[in-house]
């Protein structure tokens, strides 16, 4: 394999400037007003997260999955909740989100811990979802090693051929909900100059985040 030297590949970063005076007191009013942007001004996977988790042996697993609600309680994406990452949560609930948005030289981290919604919540985005995608999530065993993509179109095939109108939603598929105590505004600025921000809970109780401008 050829050596290859990346230290060129650079660009500035001109969108935005973010001020102290720019933010809302509350992280997700903040949260909205970006990701409300992001929908508007990149061409796709606006709502694209990678979600970090950490296994028993400490190493921590990163993977990207799609964000599909959230409100001053939290974040929420679905799975299976017998993957690699569903076991990972079942240790340790402590999780963090990324998204990123190069067309605005935007960044926002979360940090915080994860629970899994209730079954009614679940069962309602399952059934929302095309029918393909219904018999996809039944017929995975994510995570696990499979033979062959054939030996896949193959389950998904059958699983067609007898499915019924309305499948059942699974108990191994449902939702998560992280519920965050740590938020980061990062905007790209000039010279590597970037704008970032933090939101912090200072105790568990304390309902107000404390803002704080972070060098870059």
């Amino acid at each position: 394999m050829p050596n290859r030297d990346y230290h060129a590949e650079r660009r500035e970063y001109g969108f935005a400037s973010l001020r102290r005076a720019d933010l809302h007191t509350d992280p997700f009013h903040q949260f909205s007003d970006w990701m409300e942007t992001a929908l508007e001004k990149t061409e796709q996977d606006a709502t694209a997260m990678s979600i970090s988790t950490v296994s028993a042996d400490g190493q921590p697993h990163s993977r990207i999955v799609l964000l599909k609600a959230f409100n001053s309680e939290g974040f929420v994406f679905y799975t299976h909740y017998d993957s690699d990452k569903g076991q990972q949560i079942e240790q340790n609930t402590k999780a963090a989100l990324l998204f990123f948005w190069p067309e605005l030289d935007r960044q926002i981290r979360i940090e915080g811990t994860l629970q899994k919604v209730p079954r009614e919540t679940s069962e309602a985005y399952f059934y929302s979802r095309p029918k393909d995608s219904q018999l996809a999530a039944s017929i995975s065993n994510q995570s696990q090693p499979v033979a062959s993509r054939d030996l896949l179109e193959e389950k998904l095939g059958n699983a067609k051929s007898q499915s019924d109108a309305t499948l059942t939603c699974p108990a191994h598929w449902g939702g998560y909900q992280l519920k965050p105590c740590y938020f980061e505004f990062w905007q790209g600025r000039p010279s590597r100059l970037h704008d970032r921000f933090r939101y912090q809970r200072l105790s568990k109780n304390d309902q107000a985040w404390q803002i704080t401008r972070l060098n870059p």
